[in-house]
């Protein structure tokens, strides 16, 4: 079994809650997008008046498009896949609460208190005591749903003697944002004193945000799966080839452990341990779950209708993430193709989990998505990314450095500039592909669940 089955109400109302948190999240990160073009505009000093705004924005932005949206979502596949007690049922909800008032709090937070903006790798953070705050409510949160569901998969998986794979799907999901609590809690226990500033925070979420790729990783192939399925893709192969490749594709999280009791946090060796955990053990599943589901994306008919929006997401997502892992053999250096890398990547599972969403409206009350514009936002999104990473590459192998702007690029040469063009233009078709994610989303919310038909 690997389609969406309907659950019960209360599963089904936490699921829609976790949803609009993530829809809320991606508003907000576009928000803060949008504050970061102004922010650079001349006489904008009049409207921002706080110290280094633009890098204040760019952290609050990137905490919510890539963490909180991606958890937020997390947490909506969970309530999808299992139930629970009545009782754990308050504990979703609690946790539920919790995450929202922290997503509410991290946007916040860039208006309130002092404190300069660290733009270390995963978390960026601002040093405010109300951002640790609001992050820390958004952990607890997703932490305490984590425990929840991976309780009820598991039992559902043992009154499941068949194996139910979205249910396995969620419970490795499950494990691995458990494991990488623990180890954001491990490395802030053996951090040493004397390391501060953007040091401490490399370190504190070094470990902690390579054991989350995992969890994105398992999450994108259930998307996938879901999407292959309800846009009338047959599967190839058995059910169990599927159910062995999850298991396969979450075994290395088990290693995360040992990693800390070899290497102190604050080590290369530690560093470089978790480097290659993700780099070779990253793509024991996605890799053939992916040729599996390509295989049957070939072999399906024409999708019609309603399958169109889910189809196309599911195109696109899979190119832009085996896309960002063909483009990281050619780094080299610190230029951009590093950016290029991990935003196919990342902008992949982004593109399945709108699809995701997609999907799920109607399993929640809602109707369908449908109409010529969900069908375009998944290419509108798509080939802008697919531009803004095949610029970003070209410049890199031009040796135009990262985390560089204006002069201090060096495009000296037609070439290099028409590349960083592309990369621009495919930005800007990106960023109108995610607002229309977001209208489609929000438009649909607002209609209510009341109608049997909508057309966006």
């Amino acid at each position: 079994m690997i389609g969406i089955v309907v659950p019960e109400r209360g599963q089904r109302r936490l699921a829609l809650q976790w949803l609009q948190l993530g829809v809320l999240a991606l508003g907000l990160a576009g928000l803060f997008a949008i504050l970061l073009v102004l922010s650079r505009t001349p006489g904008s000093e009049a409207f921002f008046p706080w110290v280094d705004f633009f890098r204040t924005a760019l952290v609050v932005h990137v905490d919510q498009s890539v963490l909180i949206w991606f958890l937020a979502m997390t947490g909506m596949v969970w309530c999808l896949t299992a139930s629970s007690a009545p009782v754990l049922l308050l504990v979703q909800r609690l946790a539920y609460l919790l995450a929202l008032f922290g997503t509410l709090g991290v946007a916040l937070s860039a208006f309130i208190g002092d404190g300069a903006p660290l733009m270390n790798n995963y978390v960026p953070v601002l040093q405010r005591p109300i951002f640790f705050m609001m992050l820390g409510l958004f952990g607890l949160g997703i932490t305490a749903q984590a425990v929840v569901s991976l309780n009820a998969t598991r039992q559902s998986l043992r009154f499941n003697a068949t194996g139910h794979l979205p249910s396995l799907a969620a419970l490795t999901v499950s494990l691995a944002v458990i494991m990488s609590i623990i180890a954001l809690v491990t490395a802030w226990l053996q951090m040493p004193a004397g390391v501060d500033g953007q040091a401490y925070y490399e370190y504190l979420f070094w470990g902690a945000g390579h054991t989350l790729q995992f969890a994105y990783t398992q999450l994108i192939i259930l998307a996938w799966l879901w999407l292959a399925v309800h846009s009338g893709v047959a599967l190839p192969g058995e059910s169990r080839w599927y159910y062995w490749l999850l298991i396969i594709g979450i075994a290395p999280v088990l290693l995360v452990p040992l990693i800390y009791l070899l290497h102190q946090t604050v080590s290369l060796a530690s560093r470089t341990a978790f480097t290659q955990l993700m780099q070779y053990g990253g793509g024991l599943a996605v890799t053939p779950i992916g040729m599996l589901v390509l295989l049957g994306l070939l072999r399906s008919k024409k999708a019609e209708g309603r399958e169109k929006p889910l189809r196309r997401t599911l195109w696109m997502s899979m190119l832009l993430f085996f896309s960002g892992g063909a483009i990281a053999l050619f780094i080299s250096g610190v230029n951009t193709i590093i950016p290029a890398h991990y935003h196919g990547s990342i902008v992949g599972v982004t593109m399945g989990l709108m699809g995701l969403a997609y999907l799920a409206l109607p399993k929640l009350g809602y109707p369908p998505v449908q109409g010529r514009m969900a069908e375009l936002q998944p290419w509108i999104y798509g080939v802008g990314q697919l531009l803004h990473i095949g610029g970003l590459a070209a410049s890199g192998a031009m040796g135009i450095q990262r985390k560089t702007a204006g002069a201090a690029q060096g495009l000296d040469t037609l070439s290099a500039k028409l590349a960083m063009g592309v990369m621009g233009i495919g930005g800007l078709l990106a960023v109108i592909g995610g607002i229309l994610f977001v209208w489609i989303m929000l438009r649909i919310f607002i209609q209510g669940s009341n109608r049997n038909e909508t057309s966006v």
